[in-house]
């Protein structure tokens, strides 16, 4: 299972969805351009001291990524699927855009609408949730669905 930030700008939601994958043994993908340095203080301070135990990947560009084992779903408030309502896979990826713009039409089209997800939001009057809430919401529903909720005290995934 991995995580996988296409664009990501804001510093603290990076650092905060770090932390999240280090938790997990969730392996983060960042993917470049970042809007940010991986020394920025607002990161570290977010991700805390748990940078050593991330899995991370920084990469130039998202097709070699798409193209890996498992599937790749999209995460998008366009979409009209539920986050809830498909099965997940433990080579899957869970993907998130940019905090501002979200993930671009290439990378929508790169990958077929039935693997667009949405997490629904009730309030019309809210345009969109915290990248860190929404990365959360999706890996523990991922987790939960592949039987990864009580990890073994070693620290790996069943």
């Amino acid at each position: 299972m991995q995580v996988v930030l296409v664009n990501p700008l804001i510093p603290p939601n990076t650092g905060s969805i770090g932390r999240l994958c280090a938790a997990t043994n969730t392996e983060l993908v960042l993917v470049e351009p970042l809007g940010f340095s991986l020394e920025d203080r607002y990161l570290k301070r977010a991700g805390l001291d748990y940078w050593p135990w991330i899995k991370k990947q920084i990469v130039p560009d998202w097709r070699p990524v798409f193209a890996g084992p498992g599937r790749t779903w999209l995460f998008t408030a366009r979409a009209e699927r539920l986050y809830c309502d498909v099965a997940f896979g433990p080579e899957d990826r869970l993907v998130f855009g940019r905090e501002d713009t979200g993930l671009g039409d290439d990378v929508l089209a790169a990958v077929p609408a039935s693997q667009h997800l949405r997490i629904p939001m009730p309030n019309p009057n809210v345009r969109s949730m915290n990248l860190a809430q929404c990365a959360a919401i999706a890996l523990f529903e991922a987790r939960r669905q592949l039987g990864w909720l009580h990890t073994p005290p070693d620290g790996e995934t069943p």
